[in-house]
């Protein structure tokens, strides 16, 4: 079942189109994230499925065609600028937030459910940056919605809580939630999402699964190395499975197909080289975007 249809939207920022033409659907139960770099247009497009914006034109349908306190109802939203008071207690938000709905959830399960119920007379100032995700996280579904928003909610955590963060993710979609995931983490979007949509420069360039996005790159691998002396990059490029050679100092960078490792080891030995620090990757959803937009993500 479809719980959000977007068609051709559009949303102007006076002389800066932002959101130029996006479609897509997200159906119901999964995680479905929307990638893409800082100022793509992701996270109007959200705000627009939110109704939080108004399009220009196009056509947006959530849980077939909700609208207003009825939508509100049902849809929970983290932003990525959301922030609270520094003063505001853990229980005093989710209170705060309660007050909103005709039927909220539990506050002290909530808490459980989160991993806040030792920090719940903690000020908001107080929390670490992961527990003040996992708060947002609570304020989102605070009211018990069947679809949650969560935009650039990783961002500025460290490792760990960035992981702790994405289980408790991978937890509320078990509930039953179906979760859009607003993103430019290539790792957290090939971790959690079912189906990504590629947004660069306003418009969406693919819809897929992230092994459908990588498997566009083909059968691309990596191969990098230190040779212990000199060779022709010639030895390599001439290689049916090689389709590209660079060197970054004294290291050297392989692209290509089929049985590369056995190839580019045997050509080096054969020039006299032997080489070392090897060390062989698989496409990744980074190389899928880079094909896709031409483009790489800074994190």
């Amino acid at each position: 079942m479809k719980v959000i249809e977007v068609d051709n939207l559009r949303k102007r920022y006076r002389d800066h189109l932002a959101v130029d033409d996006v479609s897509f659907t997200v159906e119901e139960g999964e995680i479905f994230g929307v990638l893409g770099p800082n100022g793509a247009g992701k996270t109007t497009t959200v705000e627009c499925v939110a109704g939080l914006r108004t399009p220009d034109s196009g056509t947006v349908k959530v849980l077939g065609g909700l609208s207003g306190t009825e939508l509100k109802e049902r849809l929970g939203v983290q932003l990525q600028s959301a922030a609270l008071p520094a003063k505001i207690k853990v229980w005093e938000a989710l209170d705060l937030y309660a007050s909103f709905y005709r039927t909220p959830a539990d506050q002290g399960a909530l808490m459980e459910r989160v991993g806040l119920a030792g920090k719940r007379d903690t000020p908001y100032g107080k929390l670490s940056g992961g527990q003040q995700q996992r708060l947002s996280i609570a304020l989102a579904l605070i009211g018990s919605p069947r679809v949650a928003i969560l935009d650039e909610l990783t961002t500025g955590l460290d490792p760990q809580a960035r992981r702790d963060t994405w289980e408790l993710i991978e937890q509320v979609r078990a509930d039953g939630v179906t979760i859009v995931l607003v993103t430019h983490f290539m790792e957290e979007a090939e971790r959690l999402c079912d189906r990504l949509a590629v947004i660069d420069s306003g418009r969406v360039v693919a819809v897929d699964s992230p092994s459908g996005l990588i498997s566009r790159v083909g059968g691309q691998q990596r191969v990098r190395f230190r040779p212990s002396g000199a060779f022709d990059d010639s030895v390599l490029s001439a290689l049916p499975e090689v389709t590209g050679v660079s060197r970054d100092g004294g290291q050297v960078e392989v692209t290509g197909t089929g049985d590369l490792l056995l190839a580019v080891t045997t050509a080096v030995a054969a020039a006299g080289a032997v080489p070392a620090d090897l060390r062989v990757e698989q496409a990744t959803l980074d190389d899928a975007f880079l094909a896709l937009t031409g483009k790489k993500i800074s994190a």
